[in-house]
């Protein structure tokens, strides 16, 4: 989800609600603790250098059980952050603490944000020799052809 999209979802919102890839949910008195602007620059296994930016919000569970961040106050946020930080329209990526912090990718199902588990994936698969995975094809779903042979066709 894209931080433009985050924004128009919330303007039609009256509570923030998170729930993880399990299930659970954020607890309601959580705190969005951090939006900040990440960039990650690396080279991948096959040689190529790469640049990847995302927004990222940090969830943190306090025990003010009171506290409750509304849509507004987190669009607040969000805009300070534009302004002050020259943050542009990128994906975002959420911590959330879990037995470490975990990273994921936000999603929203019409009613609330969804913490989507996020992979590792080779992004030189042609240069590490990873073999392409092959198609899975049923023999029944093949269809006859004319000129093939069948039981009793007379062909052999």
């Amino acid at each position: 989800m894209k931080l433009s999209e985050i924004k128009k979802e919330l303007s039609t919102l009256e509570n923030v609600v998170f729930v993880l890839p399990n299930g659970t949910y954020v607890p309601e008195h959580f705190h969005v603790t951090e939006v900040g602007l990440i960039t990650k620059n690396f080279i991948d296994c096959g040689g190529k250098v790469r640049k990847e930016t995302v927004v990222n919000f940090q969830l943190w569970d306090a025990n003010d059980f009171e506290h409750r961040l509304k849509p507004k106050k987190l669009l607040d946020i969000i805009a300070l952050s534009e302004k002050v930080l020259g943050i542009e329209d990128y994906e975002i990526e959420v911590e959330y603490q879990a037995e470490t912090i975990g990273k994921y990718d936000l999603g929203f199902n019409g009613k609330v944000f969804t913490l989507l588990n996020k992979q590792t994936a080779c992004l030189a698969q042609d240069q590490c020799g990873i073999p392409v995975e092959k198609q899975k094809v049923k023999l029944s779903e093949i269809s006859s052809q004319t000129n093939s042979c069948t039981p009793g066709g007379g062909c052999c």
